[in-house]
């Protein structure tokens, strides 16, 4: 069974960091397509930061420069790096794999994903 199960989130400062875990079962972490969702209250969803099976990273332009995405082969975990957060970082973030999918495109695959974890960043 394929599960995806996510961490780190939390409380912390404007210009803190925090780092989130996905630990993945059932397939490895450097098998598929890979990705940072998250939404706010009353928002739509947004992809924060993706790796394909391959290791290329693409970021949104909100997250640039301050968030990093990379994966833990030993311990078979997504992880994303937020540094300098702010404010409107906050939401809740989602771990999601595009199951079959190498590169983060293309057709005919079924995406899994995370129960979510709340990140609160105050001003």
């Amino acid at each position: 069974d394929v599960q995806l199960v996510e961490s780190g989130g939390g409380l912390v400062q404007a210009g803190g960091s925090l780092r989130l875990s996905c630990v993945v079962s059932g397939f490895s972490v450097s098998t598929y397509c890979m990705k940072w969702y998250r939404q706010a209250p009353g928002k739509e969803q947004e992809l924060v930061s993706l790796i394909s099976g391959y290791g290329n990273t693409g970021y949104a332009d909100s997250v640039r420069g301050r968030f990093t995405i990379s994966r833990d082969h030993a311990k078979n975990t997504l992880l994303l790096q937020m540094n300098s957060l702010k404010p409107e970082d906050t939401a809740n973030y989602y771990c999601a794999a595009d199951a079959t999918r190498t590169f983060c495109s293309g057709s005919g695959y079924y995406t899994h994903w995370g129960q979510g974890t709340p990140v609160t960043v105050s001003s």
